[in-house]
């Protein structure tokens, strides 16, 4: 796997994993990489400083363990290493407006809309709702597909 800084033709920095170079330079030229803030198609590398591994120590001592993560006063969403970025924040709020956009909210009836459409009781499209950590566990025992996302607040407020 290869990591890249990248920056879009709208100077919008992020970054992101890939394969080898020749497998970016593929999704590059065929325009398949959109930019988290904006969603140009216009990629580039940007300058990266080199990673320089360090020697690590054979032990860590007991005051080196990290510090536990503190909670944020704000409310702002967290990632699991602190404050969401916020260009992950706007890949989520796009993600979020194509959910809306293109599938039906089927709210708390989220779990028997899913089983009914794989008994194909109902039409199968993209839906979506609230259920319980129980119940998505349920259903994926089922067979059914199911994914959790997590729901930002939308980009437009």
């Amino acid at each position: 796997m290869i990591h890249y800084q990248l920056r879009c033709d709208q100077d919008h920095g992020f970054d992101g994993w890939y394969k080898d170079s020749a497998a970016f330079e593929k999704l590059s030229q065929g325009r398949m990489i959109d930019c988290p803030v904006c969603g140009s198609s216009k990629v580039s590398r940007a300058l990266m400083a080199p990673a320089i591994a360090k020697a690590r120590p054979a032990e860590p001592a007991a005051s080196d363990a990290p510090a536990p993560p503190q909670p944020q006063a704000s409310g702002a969403p967290q990632a699991a290493a602190g404050p969401m970025p916020a260009q992950v924040m706007a890949l989520l709020q796009r993600m979020r407006a194509e959910v809306e956009k293109n599938c039906d909210y089927v709210g708390a009836d989220f779990a028997e809309e899913a089983r009914r459409m794989h008994r194909g009781e109902s039409e199968h499209r993209g839906i979506y709702g609230e259920t319980s950590d129980g119940e998505a566990e349920a259903l994926q025992e089922e067979g059914i597909a199911v994914a959790r996302l997590p729901w930002v607040p939308r980009a437009d407020g």
